[in-house]
């Protein structure tokens, strides 16, 4: 019986058994067609990796050895693909525990028909068995199905497992066959010379590309679980279209469990924009809305990109990485009917009930209701930023908004803070730590970034654990732009709503962040500065104060030091090679230098001025931020020689050296526990919530806002009666003596530095570089492809070389990663070695900016050889561009590099390039040099350079007297440090309502108008009071958006003022003893502050008597009664305002 496979059925007979058997099953037992057809892909990677003599890869397994990059350079990127696709196909069936559909199993069986033929047409030994223009014949399967049994389970498992003994078993034999590889050089030559004979003959077979997108769908559909075994998952027919047949044919529908569609894919070719399907896939999802009553979710994609479309929940489409898996599409159905709306959706006040953090959350419901999906929250440290996260996580769970949640941050430490406190606050939700516990089914998920990062790429039996789908609410604790630059592929992954938190200012937070959630610079979603915080009195201002220490600002000069000191300066051993400094630059302080007598004056700052508990008698809770872990301990050593007393336990140093440090954590947190100072690198820097700190000292610089925001957040937590009943915590001290206070104190803006790219990143970019310098002058690669010489010859073969290895790495980029796939199409595109023959420059630009960031497995770990080539690609660029500054610069490294290395040549490696190295250390050989010879030098050098002696800096510790400074306050921006706004209140209201009587303060109790004259009498008790200066008067003014208005929150309204303004309700007979209930609240809130905004009847405690809002409560008219009612009590206390 004739089969698609009988041009290798003379040559390969125990290949084509395989082929035939894989025919056989496709219409009786697809599963079993597709794992025979793996079988012959895997067959044919190994006779490939025979006869063409490809060394093998790292790891000895299919996946490896289809994707290595000498395989990818001998079958050619669009093979790879159709290799890889038949390999993904073949495990999800082995792994499946269902019946496969015919018509994926005809695909697959299509695949490998074109693999077949490739492979025969170049390595037969018979091309005549080969006929040109051959085509699979879909016939020729039908017929080939004759009567064949389908294998059970049992059966096929046992099949797998044949084939994995089978492999076993060949290549013991294989180890054992001496005469193996004499056989193979037998079967090159015959294959070499029957090629050789067909010579000038071209491929024109058509492999197909569209067939290999679509089974490339297929695959990430499987990643979803989508197993496609049912015919009507494909090519179906629905009607209503506007066809002249009203007839249309959707490319996948993704059905649910109740027979219902969830989805519908349409798929355009790849060299289209997918875009174009987008209203052809609308039309399906309204024939199939017409048809079955419910409108499936719309997808549409080219292979390369993918868009999803929920048109019916309102949303616009949104670009995604993949597709979403049966239970998350129905979920998104579901939740168009069942989600109840954000506005009356009640906030549990006992997880974050404070104004702010309700205001918060309520700005994020906004944001989720008018269909954005990111929100950005700018939360003062200490403020409770975790807490009101919870609170909208629960939130929304029980609004049916979210199922899962995904909370990254950037530390340990603060992952298995977020998890307790989720646990503490939310134990209805499971939380899991991905850091620590095997992954399980929970509903939050606390995970490092990089720890995310691997997970997402694994996969289970042919689906992915972490889909794009799979979270419904992505929380990014501490969120800025390097953030994004490092992990920002997570963020893209998932398909899901977004919310950050971030400590920094808004003003200080970068324009990208605020690129990165969709928002314009400056204005995030909500905010809570520090500011805001200390005015109502929830966390404490620092007392900021800049000490100058010379040496630590100016560096410690020579001929700055008295005689005596000059002695002991020469008398130090500096270095090994005896070589004696004129200076230590104040960068070099406490990174290699330490000065006793600059720690003992730090010290002696902090024990004099700061701030004591006890009645004095103790230092109270501190933290010294060292400069590195060397700084750290000697700080501890000078702290016990100046304080023997306190016996090695007050002060202690705590870092990720430190043994056992969690207790010493425990300990510092304990009020009355010893450490009382914590000297700390990095470590207590986030993260730890101390409330009794009230020092904070900066013995280092910092130059990032955003760490020195989370820095001064250790000690802004409130802490009553710390120093006795009714003595709380005011304030905390910030003794800064490394200029850290006048640069964020700084007008305009502050940069927190450029990105790094990683040095693999910087080294493809130069490259690239130097290939579009050499293609700019002509020296591209010869139309016949042939090249004279290599990089270290010509122009033309360093053009080719270069060339040549970023193929490489391009080839060497896995798509199944999931950071490489969204750059698929420029991975298959440049994976082919014809587009590097001539880059344009667009194309370079395309390379370097989808390419140039990604993983590959081709790589150099030597790290000092990579600096090297980095250097050298630089100076052949700068001298290709002219940059002759540049390039004379590179130069000097370079011999200084060399001269190094002159010094190393009892190394027989060295040795061997002694008389290069003397020419490349000398000025000669740099006269017209040529960049083939740079080349060269880099070849040859390059694996030296980890040779050269690293200088071995010696730790000198100095006591040379420093100079302490005048001590001066600064205000920082953002802070209100000068008044403890808490006591402030307290001390105004204290005297208000000792002047009860007067007429001005009557009136606004009263709710009556206020005029011009009552205010200004108003503002004269105030400044009588002595609670304040002017200066906070004014503030506390703009504030609260009146001076009225902030004495009236300090006095309150009387209580007969407030139920003379809702007598209406309170004197009827036709409401509700509900609705008066609610109006009695009401009352006693304006009793209490005096005004209300209207956006407090949707808080608690309204919403406990309300769950829904006062909607359920009052008609609209009712409502809006209320509501200019409440507009009419503030409006009286603004002169002139008359509602």
């Amino acid at each position: 019986m004739a089969s698609n496979f009988d041009f290798i059925a003379g040559e390969w007979p125990v290949l084509f058994e395989e082929c035939v058997r894989a025919e056989r099953y496709v219409r009786s037992d697809p599963r079993a067609s597709v794992i025979y057809a793996r079988r012959v892909v895997e067959q044919l990677v190994g006779f490939l990796y025979d006869v063409a003599g490809l060394p093998l890869p790292y790891q000895d397994d299919l996946a490896a050895k289809m994707n290595a990059t000498a395989f990818r350079n001998l079958v050619g990127q669009e093979l790879v693909l159709k290799f890889n696709a038949v390999r993904k196909a073949g495990n999800a069936a082995a792994h499946a525990s269902g019946r496969l559909v015919e018509q994926g199993a005809l695909q697959v069986l299509r695949e490998v028909h074109h693999l077949a033929y490739w492979v025969a047409f170049r390595y037969s030994t018979d091309p005549a068995r080969v006929p040109q223009g051959l085509r699979f014949d879909p016939a020729l399967v039908q017929g080939a199905d004759t009567g064949t049994v389908p294998l059970s389970n049992a059966e096929l498992n046992a099949l797998v497992m044949k084939f994995d003994e089978q492999d076993v078993l060949l290549a013991a034999a294989r180890a054992t066959n001496l005469s193996l590889e004499a056989e193979l050089e037998q079967l090159r030559a015959q294959i070499a010379a029957a090629q050789a004979a067909k010579a000038g003959v071209p491929d024109t077979h058509d492999y197909d590309e569209a067939a290999t997108r679509d089974l490339f769908i297929d695959v990430l559909l499987g990643e979803a679980g989508w197993a496609l075994d049912d015919p009507r998952d494909r090519e179906v027919e629905v009607v209503g279209m506007p066809t002249a047949g009203g007839k249309g044919y959707v490319d996948y529908v993704l059905w649910g469990d109740d027979g219902l569609p969830l989805g519908v894919v349409e798929a355009k070719r790849t060299r289209r924009d997918p875009q174009v399907g987008q209203q052809q896939a609308k039309l399906y999802a309204d024939c199939l809305a017409a048809m079955t009553g419910q409108r499936p979710v719309v997808f549409w994609t080219n292979g390369y990109e993918h868009w999803v479309w929920d048109d019916a929940a309102g949303y616009p489409p949104r670009k995604v990485h993949g597709f979403h898996t049966k239970a998350e599409l129905a979920l998104m159905v579901q939740r168009r009917t069942s989600r109840k709306p954000l506005a009356t959706a009640v906030i549990d006040a006992r997880i974050a009930g404070r104004h702010y953090q309700q205001h918060a959350i309520r700005a994020v419901d906004t944001t989720l209701e008018n269909h954005q999906r990111r929100a950005l929250l700018v939360m003062a440290t200490g403020s409770g930023k975790t807490r009101t996260v919870i609170a909208l996580v629960d939130q929304l769970m029980r609004a049916g908004w979210v199922k899962r949640v995904l909370f990254l941050a950037d530390r340990v430490a603060l992952v298995n803070q977020a998890v307790n406190a989720f646990k503490t606050h939310l134990p209805s939700a499971t939380t899991v730590n991905l850091v620590t516990e095997k992954v399980t089914d929970g509903r939050v998920f606390v995970s490092t970034y990089p720890t995310m990062m691997g997970l997402i790429n694994e996969t289970d039996g042919g689906l992915r654990r972490f889909g794009p789908g799979y979270f419904d609410l992505v929380v990014v604790d501490e969120a800025h732009r390097s953030l994004y630059a490092k992990y920002g592929a997570i963020l893209d992954w998932f398909d899901a709503y977004l919310v950050g938190l971030t400590a920094t200012p808004k003003d200080e937070v970068d324009r990208n962040t605020y690129s990165l959630f969709h928002l314009e610079e400056g204005v995030p979603t909500d905010v809570y500065s520090l500011e805001d915080a200390v005015a109502e009195g929830f966390l404490v201002p620092p007392v900021a104060v800049s000490v100058p220490l010379k040496f630590l600002r100016q560096g410690i000069r020579y001929d700055d030091l008295p005689d005596d000191e000059k002695d002991e300066w020469d008398a130090l051993e500096w270095s090994e090679d005896g070589l004696v400094p004129d200076e230590v630059d104040a960068a070099e302080i406490n990174a290699w230098l330490f000065n006793a007598d600059t720690v003992d004056k730090v010290l002696a700052t902090l024990m004099t001025n700061g701030h004591r508990v006890a009645g004095g008698d103790r230092i109270g809770k501190t933290i010294i931020f060292a400069k590195n872990q060397r700084h750290a301990e000697f700080i501890g050593e000078r702290f016990d020689h100046s304080y023997p007393e306190y016996g090695g336990e007050v002060a202690r140093v705590i870092t990720y050296a430190t043994e056992y440090a969690q207790t010493l954590i425990d300990a510092f947190s304990d009020p009355d526990k010893a450490p009382h100072i914590a000297i700390s690198v990095d470590m207590l820097d986030t993260g730890i919530d101390v409330p009794e700190v009230v020092n904070l000292v900066f013995f280092k610089p910092v130059r990032s806002k955003t760490k020195f925001w989370q820095m001064l957040g250790r000690g802004t937590r409130l802490r009553p009666d710390l120093y006795g009943p009714g003595e709380d915590k005011a304030n905390f001290f910030l003794f800064d003596f490394c200029g850290n206070l006048e640069f964020f104190s700084q007008t305009g803006p502050i940069s927190e530095g450029s990105l790094q790219k990683s040095l693999g990143q910087r080294l493809f970019e130069t490259r690239l570089g130097l290939l579009s310098a050499l293609d700019a002058q002509g020296h591209h690669q010869p139309p016949d492809g042939g090249v004279d010489g290599d990089g270290t010859d010509s122009l033309a073969g360093l053009r080719a070389d270069t060339a040549r290895l970023l193929h490489e790495i391009v080839s060497g980029m896995n798509l199944d990663n999931f950071v490489v796939r969204p750059h698929r199409q420029w991975v298959e595109t440049y994976a082919e070695w014809d587009p590097w023959a001539k880059l344009t420059p667009d194309a370079a630009a395309d390379i370097a900016t989808h390419l140039a960031g990604l993983p590959s497995a081709v790589r150099d770990d030597d790290e000092q050889a990579k600096r090297f080539d980095l250097l050298m690609l630089r100076r052949q660029l700068a001298q290709l561009d002219g940059d002759t500054l540049l390039a004379e610069r590179l130069r000097e490294q370079v011999q200084q590099i060399a001269a190094a290395l002159l010094g190393q040549t009892a190394i027989p490696t060295v040795a061997a390039q002694q008389q290069l190295l003397d020419e490349v250390a000398g000025e000669e050989w740099w006269i017209d040099v040529t960049l083939p010879m740079l080349e060269l030098a880099r070849r040859r050098l390059r694996g030296l350079v980890r040779f050269i002696e690293k200088t071995k800096r010696v730790i000198v510790y100095t006591d040379f007297e420093d100079t302490l400074g005048d001590q001066k306050a600064v205000e920082l921006p953002w802070v209100a440090a000068g008044t403890n706004w808490a006591r402030f209140k307290a001390k105004a209201r204290a005297y208000l309502q000792e002047h009860d009587n007067n007429a001005a303060l009557r009136r606004l109790k009263g709710n009556l108008q206020l005029s011009a004259t009552d205010l200004a009498d108003l503002q004269e008790l105030l400044v009588a009071s002595g609670a304040g200066s002017p200066d906070d008067i004014k503030r506390a003014e703009e504030q609260a958006q009146g001076l009225g208005l902030f004495i009236r929150s300090l006095v309150g309204l009387d209580r007969q003022a407030a139920t003379q303004a809702f007598d209406h309700y309170l004197g009827g007979a036709t409401y509700t003893a509900a609705q008066i209930d609610f109006v009695n609240l009401i009352i006693s809130e304006l009793t209490a502050n005096g005004v209300m905004e209207p956006s407090r009847l949707y808080e608690a405690p309204f919403t406990e008597h309300a769950p829904q809002g006062p909607d359920m409560v009052f008609s609209d008219q009712d409502l809006d009664v209320i509501i200019d009612t409440l507009n009419a009590v503030r409006a009286h206390a603004i002169p002139g305002r008359v509602v």
